[in-house]
Protein backbone atom coordinates (compact mmCIF):
# COMPACT_ATOMS: atom_id res chain seq x y z
CA UNK A 1 0.00 0.00 0.00
CA UNK A 2 1.65 3.30 -0.76
CA UNK A 3 1.96 6.20 1.77
CA UNK A 4 -0.99 8.07 -0.17
CA UNK A 5 -3.65 5.39 -0.10
CA UNK A 6 -2.98 5.26 3.56
CA UNK A 7 -3.19 8.41 5.08
CA UNK A 8 -6.34 9.57 2.90
CA UNK A 9 -8.15 6.45 4.08
CA UNK A 10 -6.95 7.50 7.44
CA UNK A 11 -7.90 10.84 7.08
CA UNK A 12 -10.76 10.93 4.88
CA UNK A 13 -13.54 13.62 5.37
CA UNK A 14 -16.44 13.64 2.90
CA UNK A 15 -18.40 16.81 2.70
CA UNK A 16 -22.26 16.99 0.68
CA UNK A 17 -23.96 20.33 0.18
CA UNK A 18 -27.48 20.87 -0.51
CA UNK A 19 -28.28 24.60 -1.40
CA UNK A 20 -31.54 26.63 -1.02
CA UNK A 21 -32.88 30.12 -2.16
CA UNK A 22 -34.50 32.09 0.54
CA UNK A 23 -37.41 34.48 -1.09
CA UNK A 24 -38.88 35.58 1.91
CA UNK A 25 -35.52 36.83 2.84
CA UNK A 26 -34.95 38.28 0.12
CA UNK A 27 -35.64 41.36 -1.91
CA UNK A 28 -33.97 41.52 -5.42
CA UNK A 29 -35.19 44.95 -6.55
CA UNK A 30 -32.72 46.12 -3.73
CA UNK A 31 -30.46 43.45 -4.96
CA UNK A 32 -30.26 41.30 -1.53
CA UNK A 33 -30.21 37.49 -2.38
CA UNK A 34 -30.16 34.95 0.41
CA UNK A 35 -29.44 31.96 0.36
CA UNK A 36 -29.07 28.54 2.97
CA UNK A 37 -26.82 25.73 2.67
CA UNK A 38 -27.15 22.87 4.57
CA UNK A 39 -23.39 20.74 4.88
CA UNK A 40 -22.80 17.30 5.91
CA UNK A 41 -19.83 16.70 6.97
CA UNK A 42 -18.64 12.66 7.33
CA UNK A 43 -15.72 11.23 8.71
CA UNK A 44 -14.81 8.41 6.38
CA UNK A 45 -11.46 7.73 7.94
CA UNK A 46 -10.01 5.54 10.76
CA UNK A 47 -8.77 8.15 13.00
CA UNK A 48 -11.18 10.46 15.29
CA UNK A 49 -11.09 14.05 13.77
CA UNK A 50 -12.24 17.67 14.72
CA UNK A 51 -13.05 20.49 12.93
CA UNK A 52 -11.29 23.47 14.09
CA UNK A 53 -11.84 26.30 11.31
CA UNK A 54 -13.65 26.90 8.13
CA UNK A 55 -12.44 28.82 4.58
CA UNK A 56 -14.91 29.75 2.60
CA UNK A 57 -14.31 31.27 -1.05
CA UNK A 58 -17.82 33.01 -2.12
CA UNK A 59 -18.22 34.61 -6.00
CA UNK A 60 -20.93 36.54 -7.22
CA UNK A 61 -21.96 36.82 -10.99
CA UNK A 62 -20.10 39.85 -11.26
CA UNK A 63 -16.93 38.04 -10.14
CA UNK A 64 -16.72 39.96 -6.69
CA UNK A 65 -15.76 37.59 -4.48
CA UNK A 66 -15.62 37.33 -0.47
CA UNK A 67 -13.74 35.13 1.70
CA UNK A 68 -14.79 34.04 5.04
CA UNK A 69 -12.61 32.11 7.79
CA UNK A 70 -13.22 31.39 11.38
CA UNK A 71 -13.35 29.39 13.96
CA UNK A 72 -15.70 26.03 13.69
CA UNK A 73 -18.90 26.33 12.15
CA UNK A 74 -22.25 27.80 13.91
CA UNK A 75 -20.32 27.97 16.63
CA UNK A 76 -19.32 24.07 17.26
CA UNK A 77 -16.09 22.87 16.90
CA UNK A 78 -17.60 18.96 16.43
CA UNK A 79 -15.41 15.65 16.74
CA UNK A 80 -16.37 13.00 15.04
CA UNK A 81 -15.37 9.64 15.35
CA UNK A 82 -14.98 7.31 12.49
CA UNK A 83 -18.22 6.47 10.80
CA UNK A 84 -19.64 9.94 12.58
CA UNK A 85 -21.41 12.66 10.34
CA UNK A 86 -22.19 16.15 11.33
CA UNK A 87 -24.88 18.34 9.70
CA UNK A 88 -25.70 21.77 9.71
CA UNK A 89 -27.08 24.75 7.69
CA UNK A 90 -26.29 28.07 7.10
CA UNK A 91 -26.12 31.21 4.81
CA UNK A 92 -24.94 33.53 2.26
CA UNK A 93 -25.83 36.92 0.86
CA UNK A 94 -25.53 38.08 -2.94
CA UNK A 95 -25.70 40.67 -4.14
CA UNK A 96 -27.03 39.41 -7.77
CA UNK A 97 -28.85 36.37 -8.31
CA UNK A 98 -26.61 33.56 -8.36
CA UNK A 99 -22.94 32.47 -7.47
CA UNK A 100 -20.71 29.84 -6.03
CA UNK A 101 -19.20 28.54 -2.95
CA UNK A 102 -16.24 26.40 -2.24
CA UNK A 103 -13.36 26.13 0.38
CA UNK A 104 -12.27 23.85 2.84
CA UNK A 105 -12.50 22.83 6.51
CA UNK A 106 -9.13 22.80 8.79
CA UNK A 107 -9.15 19.56 10.92
CA UNK A 108 -6.82 17.88 14.00
CA UNK A 109 -7.04 14.09 14.17
CA UNK A 110 -6.91 12.96 17.72
CA UNK A 111 -3.17 11.82 16.90
CA UNK A 112 -1.90 15.47 16.24
CA UNK A 113 -2.31 15.03 12.54
CA UNK A 114 -3.08 18.29 10.97
CA UNK A 115 -5.23 18.41 7.53
CA UNK A 116 -7.82 19.76 5.67
CA UNK A 117 -11.05 18.69 3.91
CA UNK A 118 -11.99 20.26 0.55
CA UNK A 119 -15.44 21.32 -0.03
CA UNK A 120 -16.27 20.83 -4.07
CA UNK A 121 -17.58 24.04 -5.17
CA UNK A 122 -21.40 24.13 -4.89
CA UNK A 123 -23.97 26.87 -7.14
CA UNK A 124 -26.05 29.63 -5.57
CA UNK A 125 -28.73 30.25 -7.60
CA UNK A 126 -32.36 31.98 -7.42
CA UNK A 127 -34.81 29.84 -9.34
CA UNK A 128 -35.85 31.61 -12.72
CA UNK A 129 -39.64 31.63 -14.32
CA UNK A 130 -40.30 31.71 -17.67
CA UNK A 131 -43.30 33.92 -18.44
Amino acid sequence: MSPDTRTQSKYDIRVASECQYLPEQSDPEQGVFRFAYTMTIVNAGTVASQLISRHWVIEDENGRIQEVKGLGVIGHQPLLQPGQSFEYTSGSELDTASGKMHGSYFFVAEDGTRFEAKIAEFLLTMPRTLH
